[in-house]
């Protein structure tokens, strides 16, 4: 379920996002690389009090990323491209004119063995109001109001439809609210997650300064995240393996990164433990989970199989202190295959 949440509210976010970004600034001011590395939060600490955060640069991940990814799939670039320009042609829009959105999240726990994730997220580029709701009607076919808090107007689109995103995951769209927080910053999220994100622009909230060091610890990542793992989250996991239960009860935090060079995609994970054998054990855990999957691995074929196998082998767990740390890397070429199935 977690997961699932996780991969829905993402998507659904990234895409009210292209709907609603109109423009990028064409010219920025060229900073150094130290600037850059203290500038990067300044989204993230807009947003409001979270249990997790996250940051993707989406621009970077469309007209970057992806092309590399697909290099030996020219079908899948063909087909990728075409629902692109059909987003285009339905907003007047184009996904891969914005440059960051950033999220941050709140578990619920409404039940016994239920968690919930409710996801407000901030994008980065330039808008009107105007342009917005014009993008909003096409988008929503006319199915959108307007409300307004603290002054701000707020825009809940009824996007009860199924729509391809980025060409890769199909997604059935309800209701989302957007609203613009300043020139070059939206809102995005449920009306309540809206609500706290005014709140905390207008009060200069920082309240997620450690989650955003953990995120940001890779300025050139792709994709970064800095998350707080409670018991309760835990025990909703629903494991059966009473020693895996044991080594994950010593979690407190989780936070990794996705990057990309000219051949690889690179993937670190990190956790953070109450203490020293917490992370130990966790880690010798891991080692025998590696040992066990390849046995497994061995048996899928396939582009599955080759990437299963390329991540295995390139597995790497270091313990330090009390936190456990996690990197591998796969081919670029192993990825295209299998994007879109």
């Amino acid at each position: 379920m977690i997961r699932r949440t996780v991969k829905f509210t993402t998507v659904a976010l990234l895409l009210v996002s292209a709907a609603q970004t109109i423009s990028l600034a064409q010219t920025r001011r060229r900073v150094s690389s130290a600037s850059q590395s203290k500038s990067a939060p300044s989204l993230l600490a807009s947003l409001p009090e979270s249990d997790a955060v996250a940051t993707v640069r989406v621009n970077r991940l469309l007209s970057d990323v992806m092309p590399r990814i697909l290099a030996n799939n020219p079908a899948k670039v063909a087909e990728l491209t075409a629902n692109i320009e059909n987003f285009k042609t339905r907003t007047g829009l184009d996904p891969r004119s914005f440059d960051e959105v950033v999220l941050g999240i709140r578990y619920t726990y409404p039940s016994d063995g239920v968690t919930k994730l409710i996801t407000a997220a901030l994008a980065k580029g330039t808008f009107s109001a105007g342009a917005m709701v014009a993008a909003g009607r096409l988008a929503a076919n006319g199915k959108y109001r307007e409300e307004k808090y603290q002054g701000k107007p707020v825009y809940i689109f009824d996007l009860d439809e199924s729509i391809r995103v980025f060409g890769v995951i199909d997604l059935k769209i309800r209701e989302l609210a957007a609203s613009p927080l300043d020139a070059n910053t939206l809102a995005l999220g449920d009306p309540t997650s809206i609500h706290s994100v005014i709140d905390a622009s207008a009060g200069r909230n920082r309240a997620n300064a450690e989650l955003i060091s953990l995120a940001s610890r890779d300025p050139n990542a792709v994709i970064g995240f800095g998350g707080n793992i409670s018991q309760q989250l835990l025990q909703n996991l629903d494991i059966n393996n009473a020693s895996v239960v044991g080594d994950l009860s010593g979690l407190r935090q989780a936070y990794g990164s996705i990057g990309a060079n000219e051949r690889d995609v690179e993937v670190f994970i990190g956790a953070k433990t109450v203490n020293n054998d917490a992370a130990r054990n966790l880690g010798d855990t891991l080692e025998g989970l590696k040992q066990f999957g390849a046995l497994f691995v061995g048996r899928l074929a396939g582009p599955k199989g080759v990437l299963a196998k390329s991540a295995l082998s390139n597995l790497k767990i270091v313990t330090q202190a009390n936190e456990l740390q996690i990197r591998t890397a796969v081919a670029q070429a192993d990825i295209g295959p299998l994007v879109g199935k």
